[in-house]
């Protein structure tokens, strides 16, 4: 996999502002950039678009929405104008998808958190159509279940991007999350034929982490999913870029030009 045909989340490099993710993807030869809301907190957003679109990086995501669950009515509506406000930063940075992580509440059962989302994710359909942000859901690995997403499975994002069935609602894959489901194949093929499959995400899960969210892996590290369910993902006919998306404290407290380096290592013979 050459350089161009990757997009980096901005959060893979924590300690870089987005001008310095912007500059450095770019002289790496980086394809694309997907950008966490926090790293553009308190930036000029027109500033930080003009310098991406000076840059030839491909502008793929923002990240994220979601977290539409609560026990109350007020809880929900806060939730909503969150994503409002989602939707708003993706259009002023001309980033055409938003990446949703959908949310739980802890007491409440599955079936109810996944109403809730689906409720949201109704809600914010029209803000969405006037942008003309795509609004890509994103199953997580069942370990957040409790407390992130009661979406666990690519099966659950499927079935609910399916309920929606709307041109805009669609799913993000990120091998950390669905790489264990023994169906996935199917999965995968039946996302794309339903036109949902919006985006990929790598990253690798490690059986022996030492923290449940910032300890992820390069390909080649844990369970080494992504060969294997890259092919899956080619064999959909996705032909968007792939996304690099790892936290990690270990990375993250290294030199960050010599772990881009490391990412460019890990994805050149996938």
């Amino acid at each position: 996999m050459l350089p161009s045909d990757l997009a980096i989340h901005t959060f893979t490099n924590q300690p870089w502002s987005i001008h310095e993710c912007i500059e450095n993807y770019a002289q790496a030869g980086i394809g694309g950039i997907s950008i966490w809301r926090e790293t553009v907190a308190g930036q000029d957003l027109k500033k930080v678009r003009n310098h991406m679109a000076d840059s030839g990086l491909t502008p793929v995501c923002l990240v994220r929405g979601g977290f539409f669950t609560g026990k109350s009515a007020p809880d929900r509506k806060t939730g909503i104008e969150a994503n409002l406000s989602a939707i708003r930063e993706a259009d002023a940075l001309g980033l055409p998808m938003i990446v949703l992580v959908c949310g739980a509440t802890a007491g409440q059962s599955p079936e109810e958190n996944l109403t809730q989302i689906e409720e949201g994710i109704r809600e914010i359909i029209p803000h969405a159509e006037t942008a003309n942000i795509k609004l890509a859901i994103e199953p997580l690995h069942p370990m957040y279940a409790g407390d992130r997403s009661a979406v666990a499975s690519l099966r659950d994002a499927n079935l609910l991007a399916q309920r929606i069935n709307h041109p805009l609602v669609g799913i993000a894959v990120d091998t950390f999350h669905v790489w264990w489901e023994t169906n996935l194949e199917a999965e995968i093929r039946s996302c794309a034929q339903n036109g949902h499959l919006f985006a990929f995400h790598i990253c690798e899960f490690k059986p022996d982490f030492d923290h449940p969210l910032l300890d992820r892996g390069l390909p080649g590290e844990g369970v080494n999913a992504t060969p294997r369910i890259l092919e899956m993902i080619r064999s959909s006919g996705f032909t968007g870029l792939t996304e690099v998306e790892i936290f990690s404290r270990k990375y993250w407290a290294m030199n960050q030009h010599e772990f881009l380096q490391k990412i460019l290592t890990s994805t050149k013979n996938l």
